[in-house]
């Protein structure tokens, strides 16, 4: 009998990739969440079901599944800044009602849980490993440590096993929002001046290594709920991203820069990866080639 994982926001960028890859491992799939998803069958969803996420779709849908993959939730710090209200709904209502699922009728899934780096808010020193003290400077990092800390509660208290990732910056093919796309689109439109100075640092991972490692990281949920960062351990500078961006589109000219910060924007972050290696994970896919391919795609779409 094929074992089953549940993806919540399996319509989403990071759900669409976790499908496909669990998929690939022989699992039956099994979406639920927000928005139409036509083409599910194409990412290696059985079946897909269209509900907000409550106790009661889950108790109607999930059927007691191996694995549950919660990637539902806010993912914009920016609409976490202007609906606080709706973020916190998508981010910490939903991550109760998966745990309260788990504790009254499935206690035996294994929960991985994909949280993000605004867990750490502004940081002096890099990269940051996962025991720093976290202050979040957005409403959208305040709710992923509030889902963080009902994880480690439940896991606590009801002996479910759970882990949980931080997330640095994830890109790839299909994301239709923050800096690449929004890059891609003003290049192509002649404006080639962007906000802050091009000196912030990030740490960028490609979706395809982000949807491997959740696999890895099943195998470690337990009752101690480890937290773990994932990212590539490298540090890239905005201006470099820019930059490579540009030229992969075509484009020569100087990539200039506002030097006015974006709002609940880090300076430098980095991700310390010596816990996930210790579970013998590693990203592959290089920041040059992947932003490569994200620039095939994007001119793909604009065909």
């Amino acid at each position: 009998m094929k074992k089953r994982v549940l993806i919540t926001g399996a319509a989403g960028f990071i759900g669409r990739y976790v499908a496909k890859e669990f998929s690939s491992q022989d699992y039956e799939v099994v979406g639920i969440g927000r928005g139409k998803f036509t083409d599910y069958a194409e990412w290696g969803i059985s079946c897909w079901h269209e509900c907000e996420i409550t106790l009661e779709t889950l108790r109607s849908f999930a059927n007691q599944p191996d694995v549950i993959v919660h990637c539902a939730g806010g993912a914009s710090v920016g609409y976490s800044v202007e609906q606080p209200r709706q973020d916190f709904c998508r981010t910490v209502d939903t991550t109760s009602y998966v745990l309260e699922y788990m504790r009254l009728h499935s206690p035996n899934s294994k929960l991985i849980y994909p949280s993000s780096a605004a867990v750490y808010g502004q940081v002096n020193v890099v990269p940051i490993s996962e025991d720093i003290e976290l202050s979040p400077i957005s409403p959208y990092g305040s709710h992923k440590l509030m889902a963080e800390q009902l994880c480690q509660m439940y896991a606590r208290q009801y002996h479910l096993s759970i882990a949980i990732v931080r997330l640095f910056s994830i890109y790839g093919e299909g994301l239709r929002k923050q800096l690449l796309w929004d890059a891609c689109q003003k290049l192509s439109q002649g404006d080639r001046t962007f906000f802050g100075t091009g000196e912030e640092i990030r740490d960028w991972l490609h979706v395809h290594d982000v949807s491997k490692f959740l696999m890895v990281a099943k195998t470690y949920a337990d009752s101690s709920c480890p937290i773990v960062n994932v990212g590539s351990g490298e540090g890239v500078k905005v201006r470099d991203i820019l930059n490579h961006l540009s030229c992969a589109l075509g484009y020569n000219e100087v990539i200039e820069f506002s030097s006015q910060p974006k709002a609940g924007d880090p300076n430098a972050y980095i991700a310390d990866i010596s816990k996930i290696a210790t579970w013998g994970w590693q990203a592959y896919i290089d920041w040059h080639q992947g932003i490569s391919d994200y620039v095939i795609w994007y001119q793909q779409q604009c065909q």
